[in-house]
């Protein structure tokens, strides 16, 4: 799975000056972690975020978000979406708040 620059650097101006931020090459793409919790990623194949379990209802209907899968597993409260989605300016920063503010209350690693 190849990266997507694009979408890296979409999300890195979104995240950036949030305190405790650091990226790092991840499932074949680039995550973002926060306190050492992983917050969202970036693949060609799309956006990740971790809004976790029960709060992604809002996120799977919208068209282009699918539950991501991680080797044949769905996986709770993670969100994949497509370029549709994320494209949008007002989405995407919808996405990472809410991906903000659950990770915000994990305690740090």
């Amino acid at each position: 799975m190849a990266r997507d620059a694009g979408l890296e650097e979409l999300m890195r101006e979104e995240l950036s000056g949030h305190p405790g931020l650091s990226e790092k090459a991840m499932f074949g793409g680039w995550g973002f972690l926060l306190n050492g919790n992983l917050l969202c990623g970036a693949r060609e194949d799309g956006m990740l975020v971790r809004l976790g379990k029960g709060n992604d209802g809002w996120a799977l209907a919208l068209p282009g978000a699918v539950q991501m899968l991680s080797g044949g597993r769905l996986m709770q409260g993670w969100v994949r979406v497509n370029a549709d989605v994320y494209g949008e300016d007002a989405l995407r920063k919808r996405l990472l708040d809410a991906a903000l503010a659950y990770v915000e209350m994990l305690p740090g690693k």
